[in-house]
């Protein structure tokens, strides 16, 4: 979701909402993140929309499972895993 950041004193609820709407339709990839609105020479409407940080995940597969992190794994999984060898390819 585009919430609001900073914006100008006196800036109706329903003129924000209008510009998040509009930034929301001109950058459809962009699903969360802040829009800043900033009055310039009292006339032009800047607006900068800074996407949130998704966080990445490593997916692994580990004795045929997909697992992200091991912390449902028993002491022996564990283990497994830290005997892993990894191959470099050349």
């Amino acid at each position: 979701m585009i919430r609001a950041g900073s914006t100008p004193e006196g800036m109706s609820t329903g003129e924000v909402n209008a510009y998040i709407n509009y930034m929301a339709k001109q950058h459809p990839d962009i699903k969360s993140g802040t829009l800043d609105i900033e009055l310039i020479d009292g006339e032009e409407v800047g607006l900068t929309l800074t996407p949130d940080v998704v966080r990445f995940q490593r997916i692994r597969r580990i004795t045929g499972y997909l697992v992200g992190d091991l912390s449902r794994f028993n002491n022996a999984k564990r283990k497994e895993v830290d005997d892993r060898v990894e191959h470099i390819g050349i």
